[in-house]
């Protein structure tokens, strides 16, 4: 599996992992995961591969082995999608497939509402509200690594410092990739023409409903697998779902 890196549009240097030589699935991981975690850990990198795709694995920028600054000016508002656009246009990808899970699938819109156009989408972890109203778990999350044993939700709190520690994550950083979410209207996501999965865990509603925004999309499925948001990326059913509908014609 070779890594690489590339120059964003601000010269940031980002990293990304590529596996197979098939068709290219850009793939975008989830808030305080990174690559590894979300897509080669759980078996979804070598369902694709398996598949006859190209895995291409970006660390979001304060993830993984991407840049990480700690100064808020480097994380503009969507900042995430401009980064992906960035990637595309590195990799000269002109016929590629797009997926992501949680984080990695807001991204995954918004790239797509500012002109990103794949043959199909999967979004993974995502609802309704995650979307149209981010601010929502945009407060959560920063509420519980500001406050920690303080925070509204003291366990949540616990078990988020835990995924930063595990990930090996620089706090500030994490803030500020929050701060630069961005709501998508309702009416722009009539624009994207993508056939799209929407596929969540059967326990996760964390950012909405996966059946509302499927609908809102008009060109979409839902489907649910098990698990909730932390457990359903490890679901043997997430990949398989993911390659089903990728590979379907």
């Amino acid at each position: 599996m070779a890594r690489d890196t590339f120059t964003s549009f601000d010269g940031a240097t980002l990293s990304y992992r590529v596996e197979g030589d098939g068709r290219p699935a850009v793939m975008l991981h989830g808030f305080l995961a990174n690559s590894r975690f979300n897509w080669i850990e759980p078996g979804i990198t070598q369902a694709i591969v398996d598949a006859g795709f190209q895995a291409i694995m970006l660390d979001l920028r304060g993830h993984g082995h991407s840049a990480a600054p700690e100064t808020a000016a480097a994380y503009p508002t969507d900042v995430l999608a401009c980064d992906t656009e960035a990637l595309i246009k590195h990799l000269v990808l002109t016929d590629y497939d797009l997926a992501g899970y949680s984080l990695g699938a807001r991204t995954a819109v918004r790239a797509m509402v500012r002109g990103a156009r794949p043959r199909r989408c999967v979004l993974g972890g995502m609802g309704l509200s995650g979307v149209t109203a981010p601010q929502q778990r945009v407060a959560y999350f920063r509420d519980a690594i500001e406050n920690g044993e303080q925070a509204k939700n003291p366990q949540a709190a616990k078990v988020i410092h835990g995924m930063i520690e595990r990930a090996r994550l620089n706090p500030t950083a994490m803030l500020n990739v929050l701060a630069a979410q961005i709501a998508t209207p309702i009416e722009a996501l009539h624009t994207i023409a993508a056939p799209t999965l929407v596929v969540s865990g059967a326990d996760d509603n964390d950012n909405g409903s996966a059946e509302e925004l499927a609908a809102a999309l008009g060109n979409a499925t839902a489907r649910r697998v098990p698990g909730n948001h932390l457990s359903a990326v490890q679901s043997p059913e997430l990949a398989s779902a993911i390659v089903a509908f990728l590979g379907a014609l």
